[in-house]
């Protein structure tokens, strides 16, 4: 999902977004924030439509602050995180809450973990009472990390190693960084998680797993005063950490184009491409993110874009071509090209087919007209999101671990409305160029019978 869609579905939200001072009232901005003594904060967001309440605990803790040898830890304390503390046996949790009318689940990435539960508003008391306990006392037993090990094992290789795209984006990734922990899959290398120990999972929650590195955000028919008192009587007690200090980490200047070939059993040949682009830093001042996010949404926004419509629809070369820009996190960003050939055609046919795009976008721009078609699209894309309970809080959480403020939200929007048409083509001829590029081709190899698995294994229940 690009920038434009995940700030502009929340357009409805943003004049909410106005927070002054350190506590905001939701009477004057619907929303309040508040900071615990221990450096927990509390963010509410009251939508009275249901009498229902999205709880999300967010750390601000994920695969890029692994180190080399044991990647994957993240997400394998995401799964322990279920294992069971000093008072609520394994298993417990999740039975807890779907005995109170709730679901819950979570999910790891690069850059955070997070933990939901989605309940009858009277049961709030229990989803703050059950994470505030695994946030300081979860029990690792071997027993049940040696369990689990095994579970996070065939979830990588349903995940990845059974999906041949999955795996050219994890080769393509580790090619084209040289240093930044991005280069290593969430799920982890198989290798680290086959050595991995419950020493290594408790030494990262004990490290990481603190109030001052976490955000609670509530989003539903509360009241904010109510929810900072339970807040507070749930998460207060927990002392703060001394966290490990977060060293910058800069993946050093790309110096050439980079080449991988990938053969692994297929039914067709693929072709991914990727550009070290900017990331967004400052949202007030910068331009450039914005307007890789609109060539992203003119190449492959919708089926009548330029990627679809030319190499599916028109010129039939491709049974799948897209674009994506990545460019909201705390690592590199990067643009993606990507695209699948008919039957009878090649991973080199494809590169070049996308370079012409992009060459087009060069030579000839955008119109306005197009650009106010995919600006248009976008916006419209929120109303379907915006009734969301869940997706007003993930909406927050995301924007505050990632370093920016869910206050900003108009400014987000603002900013993408003011994309040029000739910014758009600017930042494809800066940026769109072989010094900054991996390319991967997939060689399909011959296929297995029943190698390829059409669902989850059993025990795969959370998510990166």
């Amino acid at each position: 999902m690009n920038l434009a869609i995940r700030f502009l579905q929340a357009a409805a939200l943003a004049c909410a977004f106005s927070l002054a001072g350190h506590a905001a009232s939701a009477e004057t901005t619907g929303v309040a924030e508040r900071e615990l003594a221990n450096g927990l904060r509390v963010i509410v967001k009251p939508d009275r439509r249901a009498p229902v309440a999205v709880t999300m605990v967010w750390y601000r803790i994920g695969s890029i602050d692994e180190q080399n040898g044991v990647t994957g830890v993240a997400h394998v304390l995401e799964h322990m995180m279920f294992k069971g503390t000093k008072t609520v046996a394994p298993g417990e949790f999740s039975k807890l809450i779907a005995a109170a009318g709730g679901r819950d689940n979570a999910f790891t990435s690069r850059d955070y973990t997070g933990y939901f539960q989605t309940m009858h508003k009277s049961e709030l008391p229990l989803s703050f009472r059950l994470e505030a306990d695994r946030m300081a006392n979860l029990v690792l037993s071997p027993e049940e990390f040696a369990k689990e090990i095994k579970v996070v094992m065939e979830e990588r290789r349903w995940r990845t190693d059974d999906r041949p795209h999955a795996v050219v984006y994890e080769r393509l990734m580790a090619a084209a960084l040289a240093a930044h922990p991005y280069r290593n899959p969430i799920i982890g290398w198989m290798s680290d998680l086959e050595n991995l120990t419950v020493e290594d999972t408790r030494a990262f929650y004990d490290q990481w797993y603190a109030p001052n590195n976490a955000i609670v955000v509530v989003v539903g028919d509360v009241v904010p005063e109510e929810v900072f008192a339970l807040a507070e009587r749930h998460f207060g007690g927990i002392p703060r950490k001394t966290l490990p200090q977060r060293k910058p980490q800069q993946e050093p200047p790309q110096l050439g184009i980079k080449r991988i070939t990938v053969k692994v059993p297929a039914e067709l040949p693929y072709v991914l491409m990727a550009w070290r682009v900017p990331r967004l830093q400052n949202p007030a001042q910068d331009w450039e993110p914005y307007a890789l996010d609109m060539l992203e949404s003119v190449l492959s926004g919708n089926e009548a874009a330029r990627l679809p419509q030319r190499l599916v629809k028109t010129d039939r070369r491709a049974t799948m071509a897209g674009a994506s820009y990545d460019g909201v996190g705390r690592g590199p960003g990067f643009f993606y090209l990507s695209a699948t050939p008919v039957t009878g055609g090649s991973a080199a046919e494809m590169e070049e087919a996308l370079r012409r795009e992009i060459r087009r976008i060069v030579e000839e721009g955008v119109t306005q007209e197009e650009l106010d078609r995919v600006k248009a699209q976008v916006i419209a894309a929120q109303v379907y999101q915006r009734d969301s309970m869940f997706f007003q809080a993930r909406q927050i959480g995301w924007l505050e671990t990632v370093g920016f403020s869910h206050r900003n939200l108009d400014l987000f929007i603002e900013k993408l409305q003011q994309v040029t048409a000739e910014q758009v083509r600017e930042v494809a001829r800066k940026y769109l160029v072989d010094d900054g590029l991996t390319v991967a081709y997939l060689d399909p190899q011959p296929l297995e019978k029943g190698a390829r698995r059409a669902a989850p294994p059993a025990g795969v229940r959370h998510g990166n």
